[in-house]
């Protein structure tokens, strides 16, 4: 069986900026966010993401746990943007001690690209 329930695709290979509908993670134990950029030729795509606790009023979420390297001596590394310059496939994911009813996606793109999203959510 899966670690994760769910697997929902935010954005399809969009080839501009775009903001996903609101997706429910209310009671998520975890969500991590995949995120894909195809066609590179130059440029970036910048993947943010805000959250909501009412399903109404959205703020930008600022914790994501990156995947960079680091140390062990060194904590977690936390942004607010995984930017993509290449055809590549990164990750993020949510802060283990938040929890939010609401998330929508953002593609921020950069001169060119194909964006895609998906959000792992284990319930």
């Amino acid at each position: 069986m899966s670690k994760y329930a769910e697997k929902i695709t935010v954005i399809d290979e969009k080839t501009a900026t775009f903001t996903s509908a609101a997706i429910n993670i209310e009671d998520a134990e975890k969500v991590v966010l995949v995120c894909n950029r195809a066609d590179h030729s130059s440029g970036s795509s910048a993947f943010t993401a805000q959250v909501s606790v009412d399903g109404t009023n959205y703020i930008d979420y600022k914790k994501w746990i990156s995947n960079a390297n680091n140390t062990n001596a060194q904590g977690l590394t936390r942004v607010t943007t995984l930017t993509l310059s290449s055809n590549t496939t990164d990750f993020l994911t949510m802060s283990p001690e938040d929890g939010f009813k609401d998330i929508k996606v953002k593609v921020t793109e950069t001169t060119d690209g194909t964006h895609s999203a998906w959000l792992f959510i284990q319930r």
